[in-house]
Formats: structure tokens, C-alpha cells, sequence
């Protein structure tokens, strides 16, 4: 739709994010209070706080925290698969409404020091996932083993036998390969079955290698790899493959976290979800492709309904390309920093207080505008 001063129009329902990181403190209060105005109503949580969420009542007052935060949001939880967590557990929290269980290998991204080593360990687990119909979220990649080749650029490919085979034993399972980065991860969850779903963030489809690489608010786990890899994500989308959907892996840290020698693995895109992939998706002419990807897809993997005609609607509007070396409107451009500080007031917050966003400063050709 264009309207009478020359912009067009997108009107869609509130996406679903199918892989969040919203934190804790004071950071919590921040990231919880942007998801909804980054055009976003349901959101899949991740449980590696500190400590990871391994029962039950932990995701339930988890939950309730970040409902008083904000509760016109959807919040979707899970567990940490760790040793502690068993069937029996797994059945409670089903009934409790917990959606499912993250694995995360050992060591390999953020607060992952607790992870898995073993995947047949959690077969029993696995199985009553099963029966009860949650699902297994899996990050896709083996540690680093430089005795064997290993690193962060082929991490994702070693991981993907262990896909197939957890699928093999296990066909009823919901299993979803979190963050897809590699040709080789497309191309394997399109030749299972479809019970086997994957996620595609935001920042990796416009990320390679070169981008992170000495700059540290690119920097992420699984590392965006090669221009073919990008190109693979980008034509699943394009192709609206229903198995692929929106989980933007948003993971939130403060700058001075981000800007160390040892750069926390994470990139930011909570507050601007819709316009990033609105800019990005019609840059490789995907854009009839939204709604489906960041809307529906990840809500009917995971059994959810999708929005009703009636049901509340983001208005995305863009500005003719003639007129964006001309503009200065502050909403089409992305924040240098959002600001966690405890006193709102201080106009200079500090680097331990504020986090940096994806493409900070850049232009985007879309925004969000109230209807």
C-alpha cells in the first residue's frame, strides 16, 4: 500500500521470536520492555541465566517476572538440559505449560559452562519429550578441538550428524536447529522429516565472515560464516520454506563486556526486529516473504494458533529511497546505544550500563509506526 505522500505500507500481525535471551536485573527490565514496540508479541526464552533454569519453578517465576514487566507479551519457556533434569521433570513442566528444553554443548557460547557432553545420556529425557510433545531446542555446535580440526567455521557442519541421528532415534520429536549459519545446516533440515524445524536470526542474513572479524558487536555464537552460507539462508527464506522461521537469537550485553579482548558472543536486535527484516528481506527480494517467516512459520512448528483476523497488527511503513539521503527522522535510524542504568536520568551512561544494537547508527528503509 502507498500513501498519499509517497510511502509505502506493510500491515502485519505481531511476529513471533522462536529464540530470545531477555537476562536478568537490570538488563531484564531493559530488553523486556523493547520486544513489543520491535513489532514482536510472543517470545520463545532461553534458560542459560545464572544459575540455568533446570525445574519447573524456576521457568514459572521467571516467566512472572518478565509478565510484570511487560504482559502484553507471550512468553514461551524452557529448560536447560543439564544432568539434573529428568522425565519425571520433563512431564511436570509440560503439564506446568513450559514448552521445551535447550541444549547447549559445553563451553561453546554464553553460559554454557554448565552444557551437555553426551547426547544418549538424555535419551530417557528425550523420550518423555516425546510422549508429552515438547520440544527439543538444540544450538548447533561440537566445541572447538584443534587436536581434531575444530573451530568456530566448521563447528556447526561437525554438529549436524548429531542432528540426524537425534531425529532417527527420536521421529515424534519436535527438534529445532537453533541459528542456522551454514548451506550445509539448510540443506540437512530440509532432508529430514517434519518434525525438524531450525531458526535463522536476523543479523545472519546479512552477516559474513569479514564482519565480525575484528569487530566486536558482530561477534556472535555460531559466527556468521561465508557469502554462500548467507545466500543458502537467505533462499530458504525466499523459497517460504514453512520449516524455517524467525528466531533472532537477540542476546543483549553491555558494551564494555562486548568491547574486550574476550568479546561476549552476542548481537542485539530485540528493539527493531520487524524493520531489520523488512530492510533486509527486501534486499534480496524476499519482502512478500515476512509474514510468513517472523509470523506464522515458527507459531505452527511449535502448535501455536496463529493471529486472528481481529487480532492487534504492526503498521511498517518505508520511505521512498529518493527521499533517504534527504532524512533526518531519528525512527529510521538505528540507536547508537540503549541504556540499561539504574538512574534514567544520567544522560551519559557507561559502558557497563548501556548495549550496543545491531547496525547502530545505520539507516533502515523501514520502520514501525503507530496505527
Amino acid at each position: 500500500m502507498t500513501t498519499p505522500s509517497g510511502t509505502q505500507e506493510l500491515v502485519l500481525p505481531y511476529a513471533a521470536d522462536m529464540h530470545v535471551h531477555l537476562r536478568q536485573g537490570d538488563l531484564m527490565r531493559m530488553v523486556t520492555k523493547l520486544v513489543r514496540p520491535g513489532g514482536v508479541d510472543t517470545v520463545y526464552v532461553m534458560p542459560n541465566l545464572q544459575p540455568p533454569i533446570t525445574t519447573t519453578e524456576q521457568a514459572l517465576a521467571y516467566r512472572d517476572q518478565l509478565q510484570a514487566l511487560e504482559p502484553n507479551v507471550t512468553y514461551l519457556m524452557s529448560l536447560y538440559l543439564s544432568p539434573d533434569l529428568t522425565p519425571e521433570e520433563i512431564r511436570k513442566a509440560a503439564q506446568a505449560g513450559v514448552v521445551g528444553v535447550k541444549s547447549y554443548p559445553r563451553g561453546v557460547t554464553t553460559n554454557s559452562d554448565a552444557g551437555i557432553e553426551s547426547y544418549e545420556t538424555y535419551y530417557p529425557v528425550f523420550q518423555a519429550m516425546e510422549e508429552v510433545g515438547m520440544v527439543l531446542n538444540l544450538h548447533g555446535e561440537v566445541p572447538s578441538d584443534r587436536d581434531n580440526g575444530i573451530c568456530v567455521l566448521n563447528a556447526e557442519k561437525v554438529f549436524l550428524k548429531h542432528l540426524k541421528k537425534l531425529h532417527q532415534a527420536f521421529p515424534r520429536l519436535r527438534i529445532i536447529l537453533e541459528h542456522a549459519t551454514t548451506q550445509d545446516a539448510v540443506e540437512m533440515v530440509k532432508s529430514l522429516g517434519d518434525t525438524v524445524g531450525c531458526t535463522i536470526t536476523v543479523h545472519h542474513l546479512e552477516l559474513i565472515v569479514d564482519d565480525w572479524a575484528g569487530f566486536h558487536h558482530n561477534f556472535c555464537k555460531p559466527v556468521a560464516k561465508y557469502p554462500h552460507d548467507r545466500e543458502a539462508l537467505r533462499a530458504v527464506i525466499k523459497a517460504g520454506h514453512p520449516r524455517f522461521f524467525l528466531g533472532s537469537d537477540s542476546a543483549p550485553h553491555p558494551r564494555s563486556a562486548k568491547e574486550n579482548v574476550h568479546s561476549c558472543a552476542g548481537v542485539f536486535t530485540s528493539p527493531l526486529v520487524l524493520p531489520y527484516l523488512a530492510t533486509l528481506l527486501e534486499s534480496f527480494g524476499a519482502l512478500d516473504r515476512l509474514q510468513g517467516f517472523a509470523c506464522e512459520f515458527g507459531r505452527a512448528f511449535y502448535g501455536l494458533p496463529l493471529p486472528a483476523p481481529s487480532a492487534p497488527t504492526v503498521r511498517l511503513q518505508r520511505m521512498p529511497v529518493a527521499k533517504l539521503s534527504e532524512m533526518e527522522e531519528l525512527p529510521f535510524l538505528v540507536p547508537q546505544s540503549f541504556s540499561f542504568a539504574k538512574d534514567e536520568s544520567d544522560a551519559q551512561p557507561s559502558a557497563s550500563s548501556e548495549v550496543v544494537p545491531f547496525l547502530a547508527g545505520r539507516t533502515l528503509t523501514w520502520r514501525i509506526v503507530e496505527s
